[in-house]
């Protein structure tokens, strides 16, 4: 049995025994490889909030995160504490005494060995029952059928050009894709998920659930009731149509995101700044401008135009946001890191669990203002009257 912190009261239970999860009795599984009482209370709180199916679904998940700096570390953490069944942690660079400041996986000892080799061990301390793997390529050299055996593909901090390359590989083995990046105080997570159906769970309503378009990328394609303690709770499944990031970094704002000036005035100019850095790296073959006068004004250039491409007011691109971004370019700040990396693996949880809406498909973190907004950024918008795909 299990208490309410989740601790054993009359020792280890049986791996076929019930378990006490709240007020609830769940029964294990006999079924080959499903989750064990053991299980169930190692991962007692979570599977309260998001139940035994979802949980045996994270087990079986094999996860690759490419890239092991200080996004890398929290997003490695947090599924690796949540269960998944199995990690690939990929980077081909080495430890440099900078990567100490931000990183908790590596200490001095680490320095000048591979930076997936020397995280490997520690993350496995957090999680034994997960599979690790330490991948030490240049992530640049696999080829796209090296995805398929992943159910989920998370690059961190990484620039545009590599990114759209594992993404196209992604969608061409059909695989879920997920890229983040930080840049000091700013940050961003970018998903596509190709087409991706959940279910919402929600009291049921006296007005008919209709089976349409909600929103551009948003179907309602199904809908049905469950009895739970004497409440009619309806089940809402939801399809969600995604756009790889080579599209995405080009496509407008929606119309109603500046349909008037107070919403455009809304719109933060990290997203302005954020394609105006890829240009950057694009045009000069540098991932991080110098404080030099030239590199100033290429960035300053290059944001008018992304800004104006955007239709967003001029003053809401003011010198002192570009001056605070470039400085911020190549620097890491662990709360900023942390909270990236904590809504990435949510999400990425919610994702193969299949329950709760995704992200769709551009978060946007800025700390001065704590705000993470989401914009869905996608180079054609469909009538919402449309038929359901």
């Amino acid at each position: 049995m299990m208490a309410e912190n989740g601790q054993h009261v009359n020792g280890t239970p049986s791996s076929n025994a019930p378990v006490v999860v709240g007020t609830a009795v769940l029964q294990p599984s006999t079924q080959p490889h499903a989750i064990s009482a053991d299980e169930i209370a190692l991962y007692d709180r979570q599977i309260r909030l998001w139940g035994v199916k979802a949980q045996e679904k994270l087990r079986s998940a094999n996860i690759l995160v490419i890239g092991m700096r200080a996004l890398g570390n929290e997003i490695s953490k947090n599924l690796v504490l949540a269960g998944i069944g199995s990690l690939t942690i990929l980077d081909d660079q080495l430890v440099t005494e900078d990567d100490l400041g931000s990183q908790f996986f590596i200490s001095e000892l680490h320095v000048g060995l591979n930076r997936a080799a020397a995280a490997v061990s520690q993350v496995r301390t957090l999680n034994p029952r997960v599979s690790l793997h330490a991948d030490t390529d240049n992530i640049l050299q696999k080829p796209p059928e090296f995805y398929a055996m992943f159910d989920m593909i998370i690059a961190t901090d990484l620039d545009l050009a590599p990114l759209k390359v594992i993404n196209s590989a992604c969608r061409f083995v059909n695989k879920p894709f997920y890229a983040a990046g930080s840049y000091g105080f700013y940050g961003f997570i970018f998903a596509d998920l190709i087409s991706h159906n959940y279910i919402i769970e929600r009291e049921k309503s006296n007005i008919p659930t209709q089976l349409k378009a909600e929103t551009v990328t948003r179907t309602v394609v199904a809908s049905h009731t469950k009895t739970e303690n004497g409440k009619q709770i309806e089940m809402v499944s939801k399809r969600e149509l995604y756009t790889p990031i080579n599209l995405a970094n080009t496509s407008p704002l929606q119309p109603e995101q500046i349909s008037s000036w107070r919403r455009k005035l809304q719109v933060p100019p990290l997203l302005t700044c954020l394609r105006a850095l890829w240009d950057f790296q694009n045009l000069t073959g540098r991932l991080t401008p110098t404080g030099s006068r030239e590199d100033l004004e290429i960035f300053t250039t290059l944001a008018t135009e992304k800004h104006k491409e955007l239709q967003l007011p001029t003053e809401t691109l003011r010198s002192e946001f570009l001056r605070s971004f470039l400085q911020n370019v190549g620097s890491e700040i662990a709360p900023v890191t942390a909270f990236l990396g904590g809504q990435l693996a949510q999400d990425v949880i919610n994702v193969l669990g299949q329950r709760e809406q995704p992200i769709q498909n551009f978060l946007l973190f800025d700390s001065d203002d704590s705000k993470g907004p989401v914009y869905a950024l996608h180079s054609i918008f469909p009538p919402l009257d449309g038929p359901i795909l």
